[in-house]
């Protein structure tokens, strides 16, 4: 393993071999009084302070996504606030910023096609509107409204075709939500990709990229071969990111990866060498890491943004452990103490002593003294 990247040395450097995003978490409010089905409430300086983080090291970020919470405790009202508040700074500071584009406006059960289609352009031209390149997120009530193929085909080629510039298609494996199981109109994984590139293929020109979150390493590598040579791969696979991004001789992914949130610093100093041509320095800074993103992304996979939320609470970059919804108690002691001892092994934490005090205090009020 190479010597940890100085984490408190931002780059100063574009990236330029790959279009990396860091699909980024959202700081709670904690003196908010709201309880966990209730609106979100952010802390909004702490909030927009970790996008400039995530700038300043040459990443993009990918906001309103899953890492966001989004629909595990951040609506829609606070999701278009985000997004809003998101552009305006990324416009300051020329950042990059792609936005989710859903239908969590809308009721869990019960809406009809109709009704996704009009949620979907809601927030689609919301996007638009305030500057960002939209993702067009999985839609959890397309998933219980359509019935089959044919339904997905119409409705993305009905948004497609009112975009004002291209746009990310989103495929959510049902392990980071199990609302989403037969996106795209089919529990086959291999039809279901046939959809999904038939709709890419019928609306040329309208698809900057897609954004693949199946945790299969082999089947993102199928799929990007058979993309256009103008449509982006960007891996949303966080445990087999290294070789992804690093690529073969017939291709390789972009990314846009929750784990790219703690990872930021590491992230982009691997892809500056990737710049070089140095694959295997990328590879080097890189693989150390995946045992980080596999303990973090575990099973319940969706839990994953608890473990993110506290390394960024150990690392500084907010003044406490609490989250939208009350999702701080999603995971265990056990593996939180674990996130904590493999973050501090790469070398995360710009000032290790007071990640180690927070994780103490963290423990104390579970009543773990001495540790």
């Amino acid at each position: 393993m190479t010597a940890p990247v100085n984490a408190t040395s931002p780059a100063r450097r574009p990236l330029r071999s790959r279009t990396v995003f860091a699909a980024a978490h959202v700081v709670a409010d904690p003196l908010s009084d709201t309880t966990p089905d209730g609106p979100a409430a952010l802390d909004w300086d702490a909030t927009l302070a970790f996008r400039h983080h995530l700038w300043s090291h040459g990443l993009g970020v990918a906001e309103a996504m899953d890492t966001a919470q989004r629909g595990m405790g951040l609506d829609w009202p606070a999701a278009a606030e985000l997004i809003r508040r998101s552009a305006a700074e990324a416009r300051a500071v020329d950042g990059l910023l792609a936005c989710g584009v859903g239908t969590d406006q809308l009721p869990s059960t019960g809406a009809s096609l109709g009704d996704v289609r009009c949620a979907y352009e809601e927030q689609l031209g919301f996007v638009e509107d305030v500057g960002g390149r939209p993702i067009l997120m999985a839609s959890r009530q397309l998933a219980a409204a359509a019935t089959g193929p044919d339904d997905y085909l119409e409705l993305y080629a009905h948004l497609l075709r009112q975009t004002a510039r291209p746009v990310v298609l989103h495929w959510l494996g049902p392990m980071f939500d199990p609302a989403l199981a037969g996106y795209w109109g089919s529990a086959d994984l291999d039809a279901a990709t046939d959809t999904f590139l038939r709709i890419i293929a019928e609306n040329p020109g309208k698809v900057d990229g897609v954004k693949v979150s199946l945790l299969d390493a082999g089947r993102e590598v199928a799929l990007r071969r058979r993309l256009p040579d103008t449509v982006r791969c960007y891996t949303g696979d966080d445990f087999h990111y290294p070789e992804l991004i690093a690529g073969d001789d017939q291709g390789f992914s972009h990314a846009l990866l929750g784990v790219f949130d703690p990872l930021a610093p590491l992230a982009a100093e691997a892809v500056r060498l990737l710049d070089t041509g140095d694959a295997a320095g990328f590879r080097a800074i890189v693989d150390p890491t995946v045992a980080l993103s596999r303990h973090l992304f575990r099973t319940p996979t969706r839990y994953y943004k608890t473990g993110v939320v506290l390394l960024a609470w150990l690392a500084g970059h907010q003044s406490h452990f609490s989250m939208v919804g009350g999702l701080q108690s999603a995971r265990s002691l056990p593996h939180l103490r674990r996130a904590h001892e493999l973050a501090d092994g790469l070398g995360l934490f710009p000032d290790p002593e007071l990640a180690a005090a927070r994780m103490r205090k963290l423990l104390a009020v579970y009543g773990v003294e001495g540790t």
